[in-house]
């Protein structure tokens, strides 16, 4: 009786996990939504599915937070995050509704959801729980017990499942694909091109490589001291976020002349001391 009565029980450390580890999930949640940057709100996200795969680990269920943490935290976010940080993304986003009553059909599905979720909570606080412990001895762990369920019982709807997403992967593809309907232009066509149009025709200069500095927001300067605003990516000039320092650094340079010359100047008259 006791035995049956301590698999219902909680521990003092497993409370103290949930609480602390679960109000860090809620909070990331909220961090997830509410933040103004999109790279701040993937980093939220990625803590919310770390804490989630945590949980999954100590309730048993192995398999399934390897895999939170591989495939969901390490492989999807994770190229999320290079994605937004390669692409960028603008603060200039309408606030034009492109679907009427979208936001009413938002508020409803969260609703819903709000609504099945107190109620999966209220039904698992009311009744009793088995745990993980019976079926993951049932097959010798949770790894194989989750295998012989999928290829067993469940082995139509688990490549029903890969059907579709396969079919999804290869109508995106699909979809994405352009044909060429003219001939690839050659390099020197290209380059033609370029000088009839008047375009900049010799190879651009790094940003910020005469403008004393290595930052990729910073333009470089031309010999005369005018910023050359191509140096510039064009998703960073787009978003505003352009440094001009062109003055401080045409300052920088005179500086540096001007006690280069004095340093030359003291040499040449040490020289004609010794001399």
């Amino acid at each position: 009786m006791n035995a049956h009565l301590a698999a219902y029980a909680t521990s003092g450390g497993e409370a103290f996990q949930f609480w602390v580890l679960g109000t860090v999930a809620v909070v990331g949640a909220l961090c997830t939504v509410l933040m103004r940057k999109a790279m701040h709100s993937a980093l939220c996200l990625a803590g919310t599915m770390i804490v989630l795969a945590v949980f999954y680990l100590a309730n048993g269920a192995y398999f399934l937070g390897i895999v939170q943490i591989v495939v969901y935290t390490g492989a999807i976010m994770m190229l999320f995050l290079f994605i937004v940080m390669l692409v960028g993304v603008t603060a200039a986003d309408s606030l034009k509704e492109t679907i009427k009553g979208q936001r009413w059909w938002a508020a409803a599905c969260g609703l819903g959801f709000g609504i099945l979720l107190i109620g999966g909570i209220g039904q698992a606080s009311l009744t009793e729980f088995n745990g993980l412990g019976a079926a993951n001895g049932a097959y010798g762990g949770n790894v194989e017990g989750l295998a012989a369920l999928i290829f067993t019982k469940y082995v139509f709807a688990f490549e029903i499942t890969g059907a579709l997403l396969i079919t999804a992967a290869v109508g995106a593809m699909v979809l994405t694909h352009r044909e060429r309907t003219e001939r690839a232009r050659t390099q020197r066509e290209l380059s033609e091109q370029r000088v009839r149009e008047g375009r900049h025709v010799p190879p651009l200069p790094a940003p910020g490589v005469y403008a004393r500095h290595n930052a990729v927001d910073i333009p470089g300067l031309l010999p005369d001291g005018t910023p050359a605003e191509l140096t510039v990516m064009q998703t960073l000039r787009r978003r505003g976020q352009v440094r001009d320092v062109s003055g401080e650094a045409l300052a920088d340079l005179k500086a540096l002349e001007q006690r280069s010359e004095e340093r030359l100047g003291r040499d040449r008259d040490d020289e004609e001391a010794t001399r």
